[in-house]
């Protein structure tokens, strides 16, 4: 219910608009009491929007009435009043198109309650909400990009990379023209950027990004070395490759890793060593719910980057190996190694050959290229099988050469032997 003493207040304020209303919000707290504060700004927006004013005493009441609202540090009452004036502003059209500034200026009001809530998903729509490409009101690059940041922001909170993305795309337009100038805006777009290249299981993309964020000098000690957290479990996320084992040696060169946590798998995956059921374990305790999700055969992401790591250091071990030992080696059957290897020859990742009569696999010591279809052989036939082709022909021509010496000196005894 309204205070009395508001509409008292309330009733004069006709007499002289301007004036009365000023003179209100500057006491409210002499005729309102805590308890009935929002409630008695609704009522304020109400009878403002009623008495139809005009568009300059309207506008001057309601940036009065914006202060109290921001200046009462209540984020409760900054969604219900300035909910409830915003759609006041929009319900009166006459004067809406002459209220965009003060609709915007509640919108990130209301939106800063919601983020301080936690509710992301709300703060996020209010904001696209805001009007900024109108031809009624000319925004500059910068209050467009600390908008779209905050919806970006807003988004990857929950988890929506999706809709992030088509933000920050929008934001790409700009920022090249107000990133310098604004230093913190930029770091914020790039940090966006990497979180959404991790969402989206780029997982290379994201841990060159995270790397570079943490040598920013803008932000903690804490949130570098966070990053760079980031950055190895992105690499070590990543489809094993030449591409990946140069993101691993960079990350490994960097000095600050070693006292992460992430280093021992870290430094495994650099020297293409095996890596064991428990360390994965723990370090996917480590992991984002996104990098554990499944994949289209089932698997999570990390255990296909685990499987894929594994091969390659069998690769290292073995010259050739047979597709059920593969499999018990990786924790696969003998199809699905088979399956595996094949793609990441097919893709340039592992050099080598697969042998589906015998049911072998033949690994080349030369380093993949990345290049797709760039880890198959020349002759199509693995390292072994060109060997003994060789060492067979040398033999046949051993057998000839001795045999026409034998026909030179011992011409009869050829003969009789031949005909035997």
């Amino acid at each position: 219910m309204v205070s009395p003493k508001v509409q008292e207040a309330l009733a004069k304020a006709q007499e002289n608009p301007v004036i009365g209303y000023k003179t209100l919000l500057n006491s409210l707290d002499d005729f309102s009491p805590p308890e009935a504060r929002s409630t008695d700004l609704k009522a304020i927006t109400d009878d403002l929007f009623a008495a139809s004013h005009g568009v300059v005493t309207t506008k001057a009441v309601l940036s009065d009435l914006i202060n109290v609202l921001t200046n009462s540090q209540n984020h409760e009452s900054w969604i219900d009043v300035g909910t409830h004036i915003v759609r006041a502003i929009s319900s009166t059209p006459s004067l809406s198109s002459s209220l965009v500034d003060q609709a915007s200026a509640l919108r990130e009001l209301i939106a800063t309650a919601h983020e301080t809530n936690e509710d992301f998903l709300a703060a996020a729509k209010i904001l696209a909400e805001i009007p900024l490409d109108s031809s009624q009101r000319r925004v500059s690059d910068r209050e467009k990009a600390k908008i779209w940041i905050r919806i970006v922001r807003n988004h990857l909170e929950e988890d929506d990379s999706t809709t992030a993305e088509t933000y920050l795309n929008k934001l790409k337009n700009v920022m090249h023209k107000v990133g310098d100038a604004d230093p913190e805006m930029m770091l914020h777009f790039k940090l966006s950027a990497a979180r959404i290249q991790d969402s989206n299981r780029q997982f290379l993309q994201a841990a060159s990004s995270y790397h570079d964020i943490s040598f920013s000098p803008s932000i903690a000690e804490e949130e570098r070395l966070h990053t760079l957290s980031m950055a190895i479990k992105c690499a070590v996320l990543a489809p094993a490759g030449p591409l990946r084992s140069r993101a691993l040696g960079r990350l490994h060169k960097d000095e600050r890793s070693a006292g992460l946590e992430e280093y021992g798998i870290l430094e495994k995956m650099f020297f293409d060593r095996l890596l064991s059921s428990d360390e994965v374990e723990k370090f996917a305790q480590s992991l984002a719910p996104h990098q554990l999700a499944k994949t289209s055969d089932g698997s999570t992401v990390l255990a296909r980057a685990v499987v894929e790591h594994n091969l390659l250091s069998a690769g290292r071990l073995y010259t050739n190996i047979g597709f059920d030992e593969l499999g018990l080696l990786l924790g696969l059957d003998g199809d699905k190694a088979e399956e595996t290897t094949a793609k990441m020859i097919e893709q340039g990742r592992l050099t080598g050959s697969i042998d589906q009569i015998d049911r072998i696999i033949y690994f080349e010591m030369a380093e993949a290229s990345g290049e797709h279809g760039s880890g198959h052989t020349t002759a199509q036939v693995g390292k072994e099988i060109r060997r003994w082709d060789i060492n067979v022909q040398a033999l046949a021509e051993d057998v000839e050469r001795v045999t026409d010496l034998l026909q030179a000196e011992f011409p009869d005894f050829v003969a009789t032997q031949i005909a035997v």
